[in-house]
């Protein structure tokens, strides 16, 4: 494993306490940083939070119960993290859900809903509540969590696909509105990752999902972390509003 150094920075991952959230976590430890875990499942989050504390120190892994839906509870996690650590030098933000797989004009509108206000919504809070704070440092790094279906479009995945759309163009704007600043702002479009989210899909869904990937697989949970790792480090000074490609070779742009 290649050594990312973010000795030092303070990180909040969104998701933080299972799949993918819990990797890139594990992986900023790794590499140095303090870490806040959020999530909505508390059992799960204490679970996760005392497994990493184990991997590592105590005193770099902090938690919080968050419903990212919900802007007043997003800005109090925030300010917790920075009475904690100091400041907020990474979010990463990776909370998600699937949604139901349906056609769209069968597609519950509450379920729509949910999904936009999780996958979009959730988005837009969580960077609302770190960037003044990113500005005053004149520093940080922002990471979205996107998916392939965002570029593409996944059928029986209408809200999904649309809500990842929106968070690409939300990194290409938030990244030209902080460019003057050490900050950046990109996103990853994974395929299919094996976590629990595909607990929440028909098979029908997954295995047409596996079918696109040339590669024939999924995508790891540790193969996401490994590219979070460096989007996040002060290495990547100059890239900011971009998508980078976590697909297999499903898409090529």
């Amino acid at each position: 494993m290649n050594q990312i150094d973010l000795k030092g920075r303070t990180a909040v991952v969104t998701g933080g306490a299972q799949g993918i959230g819990k990797a890139i976590a594990k992986r900023m430890l790794a590499s140095g940083a303090s870490v806040s875990l959020w999530d909505i499942d508390g059992a799960l989050l204490e679970e996760s939070r005392t497994e990493l504390a184990e991997l590592s120190d105590l005193r770099r892994v902090h938690s919080i119960v968050v419903d990212v839906v919900k802007l007043l509870k997003v800005e109090a996690a925030a300010a917790d993290v920075v009475r904690s650590f100091g400041r907020i030098d990474i979010m990463i933000a990776n909370a998600g859900i699937a949604g139901p797989s349906l056609r769209l004009w069968e597609y519950p509108p509450e379920a729509w809903q949910q999904v936009l206000d999780i996958d979009l919504t959730g988005v837009f809070n969580c960077c609302r509540a770190v960037v003044p704070g990113m500005i005053e440092n004149n520093y940080g790094r922002i990471l979205c969590t996107s998916s392939i279906a965002g570029k593409e479009g996944n059928p029986l995945a209408s809200a999904y696909s649309a809500a990842k759309a929106g968070v690409i163009a939300l990194v290409k704007s938030l990244g030209k509105e902080l460019a003057a600043y050490q900050i950046s702002v990109n996103c990853m479009t994974p395929c299919t990752a094996e976590t629990r989210i595909l607990e929440q899909l028909s098979e029908e869904h997954i295995e047409y999902m596996r079918g696109k990937i040339p590669r024939g697989r999924f995508v790891t949970v540790e193969e996401i972390a490994a590219m979070a790792a460096w989007l996040v480090s002060e290495e990547n000074s100059f890239t900011t509003g971009a998508v980078f490609d976590l697909s297999g070779g499903r898409a090529t742009y």
